[in-house]
C-alpha cells in the first residue's frame, strides 16, 4: 500500500499540532507507523491522500449511521450555510431537531444543545450539582465522559477513596469531588453511598461502555445503578453520547427500559458535524439558565448546518426496520467471523450490540470492566495493518469500537469478511 502522502502530510502536521493531530487516537501511536490522511468519503467508503481505497467502520468513531456523504444530510447541510452559518440566535431548525428528539424519546421532555459530547456531560454534571446541591460524583473506570476536568479522574488507591487527577493540568484538590468505582461491582457502589450518600449529586455511567472496549453490562446491574439512585436522592445520568440513536432511536436506555434522570447525547444527532446535548424531565431542565440557576451557554451552540444534518439523518434513523436491519447485518458479520476464529482456535472474537462491533482477544471471556482488558495490544496493533493493506479501515486503537452503517452492503460485509479471515491467518498461521 502507497503512504507517501500520508507520510509527508503527517511530517507537515507535526510541526503545527501536538503530536501531529487534533485529537490524540489519531496519531497511531498504539498501533505503529503514521495516521491515514483522509481525503474524502462516500458511502461505506473513504480514500486517502495516496489514493488507497477502504471500507470504513470507524465511521469518524460512530455519528456516521448513515455513511459518508449521505444526499440528504449534504443537501441539508448545504441548503443551510447557503442561508448563512452561524447567527448567536434561535432558528426555527433547532426547533425542528429538539422536537424530533423528544417527540420520539419517552424518557425527556426538554433538551439543551450544546457543541461536543465533552460540554453535554461537563454540563449535564453541573445541572446534577446544581439541582441537588450537593457536590460529588461517582463514575466508574473503563467509562469516559470527555475531558472536562471532573472526569479526567483515576480511581484512588483504596476501594472507595475519592479520585485521582488522570491528566496533567488537572489539580487534585479538584478531583476530590469525583468517587471512580469499578464497573460490575455492586458492593462497592453500595459502600461508596453509605460513605458519602448525602453528598453524591449523580452517578454518571456509560449504559454500554464503548469508549476502553466495549464492556457490556447486565440489565440488572444498571437497574440497581437506578436504584440505588433513587434510593439516596442522587440522580441517574446516562451518557449515551455513543450509544445514543445507535442502538436504537432511544439508546440503551429505550433497549433495556431504564430511565435515567439525565440523559447526554451527541454523534448522531449532527449527522457527522460538532454537535452533543443533554436533556431530561422538564422539572429538572428548569434549573438551566435563563429559567433558572445553573449557568450554560455556547455561542455555537444550535449551530443551523449542524441541526440541518440532524434532522435530515435522523429521519432516516426513524424509518421502520432501519436498527433491526443494521443489527442483523452486524450480527452476521461477527457470526461469520467468530465460527471462523473458533475453528482455528485463534484468540478473536468480535463481541456486538446493536450495530457496535468490538474485536477482543480475551478468548470468549465476558469483559466486563477495564481490568479484565489484556493491555498488550500488540496483536490488534498487527491486525489493524494487515487489515489497512486489504483496503479495510477500523479506529487505531484496540480500545475502540467499531461501527456498522446503513451505507454498507452484504458486498462490503463479504469483502471484509475475507480481509479478517486472511489478516488473522497471517497473524496466528
Amino acid at each position: 500500500m502507497e503512504t507517501q502522502n500520508s507520510a509527508r502530510l503527517f511530517e507537515t502536521a507535526k510541526q503545527l499540532f501536538p503530536g501531529g493531530v487534533n485529537s490524540p487516537v489519531r496519531a497511531f501511536q498504539a498501533v505503529g507507523g503514521h495516521p491515514v490522511f483522509i481525503e474524502k468519503g462516500k458511502g461505506s467508503r473513504i480514500w486517502d491522500a495516496d489514493g488507497n481505497e477502504f471500507i470504513d467502520y470507524c465511521g469518524s468513531f460512530g455519528p456516521l449511521i448513515l455513511g459518508h456523504a449521505r444526499e440528504e444530510v449534504v443537501e441539508a447541510i448545504t441548503k443551510a450555510a447557503q442561508n448563512g452559518t452561524s447567527y448567536g440566535a434561535p432558528t426555527r431548525l433547532e426547533n425542528e431537531l429538539g422536537s424530533l428528539i423528544l417527540n420520539n424519546h419517552r424518557f425527556v421532555d426538554r433538551i439543551r444543545f450544546v457543541s461536543s459530547g465533552t460540554e453535554a456531560t461537563m454540563s449535564g454534571i453541573r445541572l446534577a450539582r446544581g439541582a441537588t446541591k450537593r457536590n460529588k460524583i461517582v463514575k466508574f473506570e473503563g467509562c469516559y465522559h470527555g475531558h472536562a476536568d471532573a472526569l479526567l479522574v483515576s480511581a484512588g488507591s483504596g476501594l472507595v477513596t475519592l479520585g485521582t487527577s488522570s491528566s496533567a493540568g488537572v489539580p487534585e484538590a479538584y478531583t476530590q469531588e469525583t468517587i471512580v468505582l469499578p464497573l460490575n461491582d455492586k458492593a462497592a457502589l453500595e459502600l461508596a453511598f453509605e460513605k458519602y450518600g448525602d453528598d453524591i449529586a449523580c452517578i454518571i455511567v456509560e449504559p454500554i461502555p464503548a469508549n476502553n472496549g466495549l464492556l457490556l453490562q447486565h440489565r440488572e446491574y444498571l437497574l440497581f445503578l437506578r436504584e440505588i439512585c433513587t434510593k439516596y436522592g442522587a440522580l441517574l445520568f446516562f451518557d449515551e453520547v455513543i450509544s445514543g440513536f445507535r442502538v436504537g432511536f432511544e439508546g440503551a436506555a429505550g433497549l433495556y427500559d431504564i430511565e435515567p434522570d439525565i440523559m447526554a447525547f451527541g454523534k448522531i444527532i449532527g449527522g457527522g458535524l460538532p454537535v452533543g446535548a443533554y436533556a431530561a424531565k422538564g422539572d429538572l431542565m428548569s434549573h438551566i439558565a435563563p429559567e433558572g440557576s445553573v449557568y450554560q451557554a455556547g455561542t455555537l451552540a444550535g449551530n443551523p448546518a449542524a441541526m440541518a444534518a440532524g434532522i435530515a439523518q435522523l429521519k432516516v434513523c426513524l424509518e421502520p426496520g432501519f436498527y433491526e436491519n443494521l443489527q442483523q447485518m452486524t450480527k452476521a458479520f461477527a457470526l461469520r467471523l467468530n465460527k471462523f476464529s473458533t475453528d482455528r482456535n485463534y484468540p478473536f472474537e468480535l463481541v456486538t450490540i446493536g450495530s457496535i462491533f468490538w474485536i477482543s482477544f480475551a478468548k470468549g471471556e465476558h469483559i466486563q470492566s477495564a481490568n479484565q482488558i489484556n493491555g498488550d495490544m500488540s496483536v490488534f496493533a498487527k491486525l489493524h495493518h494487515e487489515l489497512l493493506e486489504r483496503g479495510i479501515y477500523i479506529g487505531p486503537s484496540g480500545y475502540e469500537v467499531g461501527f456498522f452503517s446503513s451505507a454498507h452492503s452484504e458486498a462490503d460485509m463479504e469483502q471484509t469478511i475475507t480481509a479478517f479471515e486472511q489478516a488473522l491467518d497471517a497473524i496466528f498461521s
